[in-house]
């Protein structure tokens, strides 16, 4: 079975239309989920706490998307 991890995280935004954190060092890190219904409900709950602060952004990123282990590694992922 393919376990399809999602982390939750956030923080504030340089500005609203954009994706780059102000200081990545404040990156809130809400936690890591085993399937996306949960890593939704903490995402839902995170960004619902920061509602009013429209600099302050929240994502689920498919970790389990980040590696597929079918498929072959490039020269260079893998040194070893």
């Amino acid at each position: 079975m393919v376990q399809r991890l999602h982390l939750v995280f956030g923080g504030e935004l340089v500005n609203p239309g954009s994706t780059q954190f102000a200081d990545v060092d404040k990156i809130d890190v809400v936690g890591m989920y085993p399937d996306y219904a949960s890593a939704y409900d903490a995402w839902k709950g995170a960004a619902q706490r920061t509602v009013d602060d429209a600099h302050i952004r929240y994502f689920i990123a498919h970790i389990h998307r980040l590696r597929d282990e079918e498929t072959e590694a490039s020269p260079t992922e893998e040194l070893g």
